[in-house]
């Protein structure tokens, strides 16, 4: 009884039913379903349309508009923000030929919304495409009974302490392997490059991880993960939470690592080019805290404490296969003299394009101190 009323009502209507109307024909016509990030910049939303045919390129895909007022991206007076399609995926949901398509969001003077990282991120990838960034993230996450409760988790007290859960398996040390094989398998199918998956440290926390993806697809493609993600999550009747420390004391934090390379570092030799990079990175800690998480570093200051595989919110550090550094560089990295190298301090709810725009800007665009340049007129 415990564990069915952590789980939210509609998830327990009749899925055959819903089956039956799922195969009915659609004569041609497309269901795209337009998704976008919201006022929080962390929230995703999303809605549907029919399109007379299927779309073959993103360019098929007509622009669209919402009510900023409802997603706390517009005044009432004032509501109507422009959907801009950016990059489509296969639909799991609805299944073929129908279409998830990300959006930029821009304001009635065609203007980035305020949480529309994207569009400095791609100016900044333009800049930079010929070092071809490739980077990874490890997307950390915890699974929630509707009631806010970490799933699985007795009703009244914790279960026992961290050590066992980690890349477990067994029903008394794994929760919820069922929305995190589905997650992998429409992820797959969407075309997400979504290349791994495992339990984490903390019981009901788990860990996807999205790359390679060079320049502005990583963010494109951790966002619509997280997209899945939540959609499937709604259909087991559970939450995902991105929060950086959902529970307090002696429990894992959830980051979203970060694995960076350039050209020239995947190259023999490239371990300089790796060490140069983290300097620079290690004179401007402040500039990157502020960037890691939606709240300027207030969110991460909860999980970065030194503790739990952290680094120390307040100090820089690097080192070789040490995850209580701010950068981490690969033992095998070490031993070949090339490869890449982790951020570990993106906090689970990070944006990933601004992420990967700050990595850019200080590693490769050399910009240093607190400001950032505006590449506008270039």
């Amino acid at each position: 009884r415990a564990v069915a009323m952590s789980v939210s009502h509609s998830s327990r209507l009749n899925k055959l039913v819903r089956e039956q109307y799922m195969r009915l024909p659609q004569d041609g016509r497309v269901q795209v379903t337009y998704v976008w990030i919201d006022g929080s910049g962390e929230g995703v939303r999303c809605k549907s349309r029919t399109l007379d045919k299927e779309p073959k390129s993103i360019e098929d895909v007509p622009e669209w508009n919402f009510d900023g007022s409802s997603t706390a991206q517009a005044e009432g007076s004032n509501s109507d923000m422009f959907l801009v399609p950016v990059c489509m995926f296969r639909d799991p949901f609805c299944l073929d030929p129908n279409k998830l398509v990300l959006c930029e969001v821009l304001k009635y003077n065609r203007k980035p919304a305020e949480t529309n990282l994207r569009h400095t991120c791609k100016k900044v990838m333009e800049l930079v495409k010929d070092s071809h960034p490739w980077f990874g993230m490890e997307q950390e996450y915890t699974l929630l009974g509707i009631n806010g409760h970490p799933y699985g988790w007795p009703d009244n007290g914790f279960p026992g302490p961290q050590g066992p859960y980690y890349c477990g398996v067994g029903a008394d040390k794994v929760y919820g392997r069922d929305i995190v094989e589905s997650h992998y398998k429409a992820c797959l199918y969407a075309g997400v490059k979504i290349c791994g998956t495992n339990a984490e440290v903390m019981p009901s926390q788990w860990e996807f991880q999205v790359g390679p993806c060079e320049g502005i697809e990583m963010g494109d493609h951790l966002w619509m993960a997280r997209f899945i993600l939540h959609r499937v999550c709604e259909d087991f009747g559970v939450v995902a939470t991105l929060d950086p420390k959902p529970m307090t004391g002696n429990w894992n934090g959830a980051g979203c690592h970060t694995n960076y390379s350039t050209e020239e570092m995947r190259r023999e030799g490239g371990l300089k080019h790796i060490e140069a990079a983290i300097e620079k990175l290690s004179k401007r800690h402040d500039y990157h805290i502020c960037v890691y998480d939606p709240r300027g570093g207030r969110d991460n200051s909860r999980r970065l404490t030194g503790h739990h595989e952290t680094s120390n919110i307040f100090e820089f550090s690097a080192g070789v296969a040490n995850r209580g550094a701010s950068i981490r560089i690969p033992r095998q990295v070490g031993q070949d003299g090339y490869g890449y190298f982790e951020d570990r301090r993106p906090a689970a709810n990070c944006d990933p394009y601004a992420v990967t725009e700050a990595i850019m800007r200080t590693t490769v665009l050399n910009e240093s101190g607190v400001e950032t340049k505006d590449y506008a007129e270039h």
